[in-house]
């Protein structure tokens, strides 16, 4: 059929090829419907864009657990050399993609990468993209991914792949879309059919309309189901076979693998290209299109879709093929073989979690899991363990945590009192991680009295670390210190670095969040251990507790320079739960130092990320909800009844206390004393049983602002100390050398006129509404006169509560701009524009960027922005 309607869409890839070639990487997404045409699109342009470049073209197959890195393979066997001999010698992951990398850097030639239907990736190669399309801007290739838009919602990992890759500025994006009746039309011309009835009846489809073109008869068939077995019914019997053991194998195999297990072959393989089911090029055979696949595998009943798979699995175990072994455990599921299952399944999973395929192991372990009812305790909890194991990297804590459970009675009941302790202290961590802080230390505490009855093991050393991070969690300093040291001298002795150097993290992170330096020695000993063994998320993480916990001790410069450091570190490295927890504390810090546009930058990125922890949640939505208390946006209380129901799932002072003091400022500005007080008891109790300087003094502050009498403690931080007691010079100078200028004006605020004056100027400087609302009255009403009038209220706030960086983005919006030209005007990536862009559009009900100007300017709101711009 010919390529109608494209034109546009393949001059933007062509685009994007010479700029390729100029020297700039890019990268193309390719969308649309199954049947939409996106491989003919892909073959059409490859074939019109001349030999100026290399092209490499990588598979993912449909299977039920796609094999780990299936196109790396393809690629591997086009280009040989150093990256087939790396996949072929079982290499690390982090240099596969590596070499994966300086193939598309190759200065000698430009290279075009196509990997299709990525919505069939396995996790390992949708790791992959994301590293390649991250640097993809340093290479002479351009990277095309196609994928089905409709399969995108219900795969999280594509959608997060996809909402990454998209904001890049290497990126373009092409969404293939139906064809038009005109089109139908023409295909249709001379032909016995209603173009119009033929458009009804398939859409605009492609592959639907080529389907019943192709298969004339009496009247338009129902489904592209009926053409393809209409077409199927006509096959002799060795095709028809030979067409289901296909189906059965895959959607993409060699001749090779095909001839192990049928017979005739070569006669039955031109039967079915003839018939035009299949396509077959080299080595490769492929159905025609998936769509095809999946019909004639709906058309199998059960018990002849288990003799093909038995037969199949059984033809691949003779010629002693253990090569793919995804595909020979999804046989053995379909051929209902236990024992192959067993074999093949938990094989499958190592395989998978070996280059970074978690999701497809868990999926494999799973299955497993299913056939292994009758196998002793032992032989199960092992299973239990390692698919809880790989359940908790991918972030299914509730799987992780029903899992581990099941190991514990499992070796409890095989009588392994070693086994059973060390799956104790594993599921302490998906426990903490879902907010069951108490559980977790149920756990963690049961792991050492069981592991503390044996000899002294690497399980006991993690056990001793696993309680000690929840006691460093929980603020409690001298109890985590003191479990952490029994973990270095314990870990120490066996020489497990790893458990050394995480337990040092921890001991490090207890001291310093409580304001001991003696803990920054403790960072440095875990770094240098981490670095050296290539412990990648250990060195994350250990920038993650360094920068919060300066964050925590209100050392804002400090803590913007480790968090800044470790993000690009994170980003570096793909370390995506570490990036965004660490933006999120970035948000809070950039916060207290006034800076609140981009306070907002990064805590809104951060919420709008599809993939982030509950603690990443909490520390982001807290951020937020108190800049739009200090702002007077609406939506604060919101944002904020949202994070304290996930804070109170943890039940800990880290978590609860930024939120509690954000909700104790909001009811502040609402004039309600009594729940001021009542958010501000609930957090101080928690924080005086943990000696917490800095929060034991912001909810002692809030406390005495409701009317409480307050005895402040000696350890209580000074700043808040001092305005409390009274001493508002003192604190303002002290907020103003800790660099920051709301807390400074807040205290100024308590002072006599010309401090109230400085204190308005910073409070109308940094937007502060409220603030300065509230002090203008008791300004007046103690008669002062001079009191200057400040920003307009319409310069401040609009009826849609957006912030003064989404009113600056939705000009950008209204004159045209793309999100790579507006993040060049106002100096933030397109990824965060993009992210703002999302946040305008949902407070402004409207659905894209063209309905958003147009109400924009509609509403004045424009107008408004550049009053906002002139009163600053």
């Amino acid at each position: 059929m010919n390529l109608l309607e494209r034109d546009r869409d393949l001059d933007v890839l062509a685009a994007a090829l010479a700029e390729t070639v100029a020297g700039h990487g890019r990268l193309a997404l390719i969308g649309g419907e199954a049947g939409i045409g996106k491989t003919s699109f892909i073959d059409h342009f490859l074939s019109s864009c001349g030999k100026s470049h290399r092209t490499l073209i990588g598979q993912c197959d449909s299977l039920f657990t796609p094999s780990p890195l299936g196109p790396l393979y393809d690629i591997a066997r086009q280009t040989g050399g150093r990256l087939l001999a790396q996949l072929e010698g079982d290499a690390p992951r982090p240099a596969l993609f590596s070499t994966m990398l300086d193939t598309l850097r190759d200065p000698a030639q430009p290279t075009v990468l196509v990997i299709e239907d990525i919505h069939w990736a396995d996790e390992a190669t949708l790791d992959l993209l994301k590293y390649l399309g991250r640097r993809i801007a340093q290479t002479r290739a351009l990277l095309v991914l196609s994928y089905r838009d409709d399969e995108v919602e219900g795969h999280p990992p594509l959608r997060i792949l996809l909402g990454d890759l998209a904001t890049s500025p290497s990126a373009i994006r092409i969404d293939l879309r139906r064809l038009s009746i005109a089109a139908v039309r023409h295909l249709s011309e001379g032909k016995p059919l209603d173009p119009e009835a033929l458009h009804r009846q398939t859409s605009g489809n492609p592959f639907f309309l080529a389907e019943i073109l192709a298969h004339l008869g009496s009247g338009i068939p129902k489904t592209v189901s009926d053409c393809v077995m209409a077409r199927a019914a006509t096959l002799k019997p060795a095709a028809r076979n030979v067409l289901e053991t296909i189906a059965v194998l895959g959607s993409r195999i060699d001749h090779g693998v095909l001839e192990k297990v049928v017979t005739a072959v070569a006669d039955s393989v031109a039967d079915l290209r003839k018939a035009g089911l299949i396509t077959a090029n080299g080595e490769a055979i492929a159905f025609r299109h998936e769509l095809v696949r999946d019909a004639i595998l709906a058309d199998l009943d059960q018990a002849r879709s288990r003799e093909l798979n038995r037969l199949a699995l059984r033809g691949l175990q003779a010629s002693g093929n253990r090569g793919d072994l995804a595909q020979l455990a999804q046989l053995a599921e379909g051929a209902g073989d236990h024992a192959a299952v067993l074999d093949y399944g938990p094989a499958a999973a190592r395989a998978a979690a070996a280059v970074g395929a978690h999701r497809a192991a868990a999926a494999h372990y799973r299955r497993t899991l299913v056939f292994a009812h009758d196998r002793p305790p032992a032989e199960r909890a092992a299973l239990f363990e390692a698919y809880a194991e790989q359940s908790a990297i991918i972030d299914d804590l509730a799987a992780a945590i029903e899992a581990y459970r099941e190991a514990v009675a499992l070796w409890r009941q095989a009588g392994d009192r070693r086994q059973e302790g060390a799956s104790l202290s594993r599921l302490a961590w998906p426990l903490v991680r879902s907010g069951q802080n108490a559980a977790a230390e149920d756990a963690s505490r049961q792991a050492i009295d069981v592991l503390e009855t044996l000899p002294s093991t690497r399980e006991l050393a993690g056990a001793y670390r696993m309680q000690a991070h929840l006691r460093m969690l929980d603020r409690d300093k001298a109890a985590a210190v003191r479990w952490g040291r029994k973990a270095i001298a314990l870990a120490g002795d066996l020489g497990d670095d790893a458990i050394v150097a995480a337990a040092e993290m921890v001991v490090g992170a207890a001291l310093h969040v409580s304001g001991d330096d003696h803990g920054l020695a403790h960072f440095d000993r875990c770094l240098a251990l981490a670095r050296a063994g290539g412990m990648h998320e250990l060195v994350g993480l250990a920038y993650l507790n360094l920068g919060s916990s300066y964050g925590e001790r209100y050392q804002l410069a400090e803590a913007e320079a480790v968090l800044t450091e470790g993000i690009a570190y994170a980003e570096d490295c793909d370390l995506d739960h570490s990036n965004n927890y660490m933006s999120a504390w970035l948000a809070l810090t950039n916060l207290y130092q006034g800076r609140w546009s981009e306070a907002g930058d990064h805590a809104t990125a951060v919420i709008n990320c599809p993939n982030f922890s509950l603690v990443s949640q909490i520390m982001a939505l807290a951020a937020l909800g108190r800049l739009r208390v200090r702002r007077g946006d609406p939506g604060a209380n919101r944002l904020l009844d949202e994070a304290l129901d996930f804070a109170l799932r943890t039940n800990t002072l880290q978590r609860l206390a930024p939120v509690r003091a954000a909700r104790a400022e909001c009811a502040w500005f609402e004039g309600d004393l009594a729940r001021v007080a009542r958010e501000a008891e609930a957090g101080h109790a928690l924080a005086l049983r943990h000696r917490h300087a800095w929060h034991v003094g912001e909810f002692s502050f809030w406390l005495a602002r409701a009317g409480a009498k307050v005895t402040v403690p000696k350890y209580c931080a000074a700043p808040f100390a001092l305005q409390i007691a009274g001493n508002w010079r003192a604190a303002a100078e002290a907020w103003r050398e800790l660099g920051c200028p709301y807390e400074e004006a807040r205290a100024l605020a308590d002072g006599n006129e010309p401090a109230q004056l400085r204190a308005l100027e910073i409070f109308d400087r940094l937007g502060a509404a409220p603030a300065a609302i509230m002090l203008r009255q008791r300004m007046r009403e103690s008669g002062s006169r001079s009191i200057p009038r400040g920003p307009r209220a319409a310069t401040l706030r609009n009826p849609h509560g957006l912030t003064p960086r989404e009113m600056s983005i939705l000009s950008c919006l209204a004159n045209g701009l793309s999100n790579g030209q507006i993040g060049a005007q106002l100096h933030i990536s397109p990824k965060t524009v993009d992210h703002h862009v999302s946040s305008i559009l949902a407070k402004l009900a409207v659905k894209s960027r063209g309905e958003a100007a147009a109400l924009a300017m509609a509403q004045g709101l424009i107008a408004q922005n550049r009053e906002m711009v002139a009163a600053k």
